[in-house]
């Protein structure tokens, strides 16, 4: 596997989608713990109701936690057609771009079964599958259809398909012994798919959550971050056209997975047709949003914090898997443990701080890690 160090930033990059990125990978490098801590300290109502939303729902229902993977999948399409549809415009050749959206896919794939620690346990019952690999994966198909479709309507078209195709699976075709639509962890399509087909273990024993058709059904999530990419670099239209499509096209999008709700719910185990619609709408709001106000307004500062953070996400996100952090904080912070609940605030802000310190020198000495 190649891993690329380079300073060099794309002419077309968005300020925005840098921010909305670290934004979302704030939450799982220390956002989270902070918010249960002010949620402890302050006793406010408002905090325990928004503390709840860092966790993920057991199996059916939706969080503000269940927001994190797929928003992340959702921003990494929004790149697609600034990073690959300018290319086609200069005739780059489709193979030559192909070749790059597979290397990036397997490389993902194989970062995933390091953070997995296959490798490590003389592969006896390994997980293969892995939240790096279905980025990759999901990542890698998007970019070829996009790729290799003759026109957005095409894209599109692909899009409702699989979306379509993911329904009438989950929904509709039994599961032996079963039957169709038991949308529980031994009753779902996918579960059974992953017992089938997956070697090694699962993560959930009898299902994963990363499992076989739920890349596929994230590939979606994927195309839908393409789709607003491709409105966000229409140079045709004008600032305020772009943030009102998005806007309608997310509301839309939310308004039906709603609807779809009441019959096909909401499980990001199994990635519902329903729920990628959810979390693809709310990806529209969020980056028309962000757009809005770091590339449109020009309201840069305040999201320099999520920015550092935002472009180096695949290596922030391997740190706090290889390096304990909390242990590395209490190298500087442990004597905060004598202030009671307090200390514990100190704590928790030090080590987002000491860690966004190594991201923020990463970013003045332009190391990115790029995959």
């Amino acid at each position: 596997m190649k891993q690329k160090l380079t300073n060099v930033v794309p002419r077309e990059r968005l300020l925005s989608l840098d921010a909305l990125r670290g934004f979302d990978m704030f939450w799982i490098t220390g956002g989270g713990s902070l918010v249960a801590i002010l949620a402890k300290l302050t006793g406010f109502g408002w905090m325990q109701v928004l503390n709840e939303q860092m966790e993920h729902v057991p199996w059916n229902g939706f969080h503000f936690e269940d927001l994190i993977f797929p928003l992340f999948m959702f921003i990494s399409g929004v790149a697609i057609p600034f990073a690959l549809v300018s290319k086609l415009e200069k005739h780059v050749p489709k193979a030559d771009l192909a070749k790059k959206a597979i290397f990036r896919g397997l490389a993902l794939v194989l970062l995933g079964w390091i953070y997995n620690g296959v490798f490590t346990d003389g592969f006896e019952h390994p997980r293969l599958l892995s939240v790096l690999g279905q980025i990759g994966l999901g990542y890698m198909f998007a970019a070829l259809i996009v790729i290799y479709t003759k026109s957005f309507k095409s894209t599109l078209y692909w899009l409702g398909g699989i979306l379509v195709s993911i329904g009438i699976i989950q929904l509709l075709i039994p599961v032996p012994g079963i039957g169709a639509g038991v949308l529980t962890p031994e009753g779902c399509m996918n579960g059974y798919i992953d017992r089938m087909l997956v070697p090694g273990r699962l993560h959930g024993k009898i299902f994963d959550p990363e499992g076989l058709l739920c890349i596929v059904s994230a590939i979606t999530v994927t195309l839908m971050g393409s789709v607003a990419g491709h409105f966000l670099r229409d140079k045709k239209a004008n600032d305020q056209q772009k943030i009102k499509t998005l806007l309608l096209i997310g509301a839309s999008t939310i308004a039906v997975a709603l609807v779809l709700s009441t019959f096909y719910p909401f499980i990001k185990a199994c990635w519902t047709s329903s729920f990628n619609m959810l979390t693809g709408g709310i990806g529209f709001l969020l980056i028309s949003l962000f757009y809005w106000i770091v590339d449109v307004k020009g309201w840069k500062k305040w999201s320099f914090f999520f920015r550092v953070i935002g472009m180096n996400s695949i290596f922030i996100y391997l740190f706090h898997n290889f390096v304990d952090t909390e242990r590395l904080t209490s190298r500087f912070l442990g004597w905060t443990v004598l202030w009671g609940e307090f200390g514990e605030l100190i704590f928790c802000v030090g080590g987002i701080m000491i860690v966004w310190s190594l991201l923020y020198y990463m970013y003045k000495k332009g190391i990115f890690l790029r995959v």
